[in-house]
């Protein structure tokens, strides 16, 4: 395992890539566990705990990236680039899903197809925005 684990490291790309996949699984747990232990331990209005647990993940999410995934500092500069990514993606998410449900996508499985491609797009912004 430890070998796996140095060769991993020595592509940086890749490692980096695992570690956003990594901060990005536990953001998406963040998100939903706020969202339901909001809508359902409290009865707050879906939207709103959706919201609550989006800026809480978006939170969690920015500081990790920045501690754990590519190693920079977590600044106002930083977080205004980041925010800036992510607005971004979330639009090519919102025209991926409308494009794959135009052409007759089922709508539950419509997002499994977005999901990659904006996952792919969303790391190389993160990391332009995050660069050194």
């Amino acid at each position: 395992m430890k070998t796996v684990l140095d060769k991993l490291q020595q592509n940086e790309k890749i490692f980096q890539f695992i570690k956003f996949v990594i901060v990005g699984g536990f953001a998406t747990v963040i998100h939903y566990g706020v969202y339901l232990a909001l809508e359902y331990g409290i009865s707050v209005n879906a939207n709103i705990a959706f919201t609550i647990g989006y800026i809480i993940s978006f939170i969690f999410n920015y500081f990790a990236s920045t501690a754990f995934t590519f190693k920079t500092e977590a600044s106002a500069s930083n977080g205004i680039k980041f925010a800036g990514a992510h607005l971004i993606n979330y639009f090519v998410q919102m025209i991926l899903l409308n494009i794959f449900l135009a052409i007759g996508i089922n709508q539950s499985f419509a997002p499994i197809l977005v999901f990659p491609i904006a996952m792919i797009i969303n790391f190389f912004m993160v990391r332009f925005a995050l660069k050194k």
